[in-house]
């Protein structure tokens, strides 16, 4: 059974850094990306960061690209996602997600953690 549970989130100003966790258990082969998404207030979800456990690429949104990192353990157990230059408009419910395919879209995503809240504020 796939878990996946998120920390590290909470309040920073703007300009202020933040990494998130995604403990990873129980993830099969065929379930090897794991990305982040976030939806913010009434907004939909949106995929800002995956990464190919096996081989390490990554894809990042447009609105996070050069400001995020999303990057493994070396056991490939976690996934961090380090978030620098917060904005306001990053404010948002982050999710870890395992998928079967190497996209941003959330429609390939089978198994999500429960969220951890990041709030940036001006």
């Amino acid at each position: 059974q796939v878990r996946l549970v998120e920390s590290g989130g909470g309040s920073v100003q703007a300009g202020g850094s933040l990494r998130l966790s995604c403990a990873a258990s129980g993830v099969k082969y065929h379930k090897k990306y794991l990305a982040w998404f976030r939806q913010g207030p009434e907004k939909q979800r949106e995929g800002v960061a995956v990464i190919d456990l096996r081989d390490r690429s990554r894809d990042y949104s447009d609105s996070v690209k050069g400001r995020f990192t999303i990057s493994p353990d070396s056991a490939g157990n976690k996934v961090y996602l380090q978030m620098d230059s917060l904005k306001p408009e990053d404010t948002a419910m982050y999710y870890c997600a395992a998928g079967g395919l190497f996209s941003l879209l959330e429609s390939y995503y089978s198994y999500w953690g429960q969220g951890t809240q990041v709030t940036v504020s001006s």
